[in-house]
């Protein structure tokens, strides 16, 4: 009989910690989800710097003035290596129209992103996230992720996904300035 109630006991507690960590833990998630806000079409894309596979500094705030189609992908995303080629294609068209594409990669080493970059012939400004501040800016859940952004700053559309070579262009040309 003794031995039962330890083994009821023993049952109860176990439960009730387990109980007490989920709700310790919900609480902790929904006061600190807000930390970085969900961006949306119309919000302010926030300035960012990273440093290319070159060693030169990109701020977002250096293409004022300009469409900027930002890319967010890794090496081994099956999607973004499918898009990547489409996207320099039309990064070629586009440059010289006031569009310009950065690729930011998600931590990855430069010796992958270098040697990616090369297979993909990418000639488009490729910036490295290493400490995924820049992520966590721009909430980035999957990949590919693409934010399309006004000469003006604005995020006008947020793409998650594969986009085919025809989007592209389609969307470098809604970011195009007049």
């Amino acid at each position: 009989m003794a031995l039962n109630k330890k083994k009821r006991f023993y049952v109860r507690t176990a439960i009730l910690t387990v109980l007490a960590v989920a709700i310790i833990s919900t609480i902790y998630v929904n006061l600190t989800k807000d930390k970085n806000a969900v961006l949306a079409v119309g919000d302010q894309a926030p300035n960012f710097q990273l440093v290319d596979m070159d060693g030169n500094l990109h701020r977002l705030s250096d293409y004022e003035g300009q469409g900027i189609f930002l890319n967010f992908w890794g090496t081994w995303c099956k999607p973004c290596a499918k898009e990547m080629p489409y996207i320099d294609n039309q990064y070629q068209k586009f440059k010289e129209q006031g569009v310009q594409t950065i690729a930011v990669n998600i931590a990855e080493s430069d010796f992958k992103v270098n040697s990616y970059t090369k297979q993909y012939g990418m000639t488009f400004p490729v910036v490295i996230d290493r400490k995924k501040n820049v992520m966590d800016l721009y909430n980035i859940g999957p990949l590919p992720t693409t934010f399309l952004i006004n000469p003006n700053g604005e995020i006008v559309r947020i793409i998650k996904g594969e986009m085919t070579e025809q989007d592209v262009a389609n969307f470098m040309e809604e970011i195009k300035p007049l």
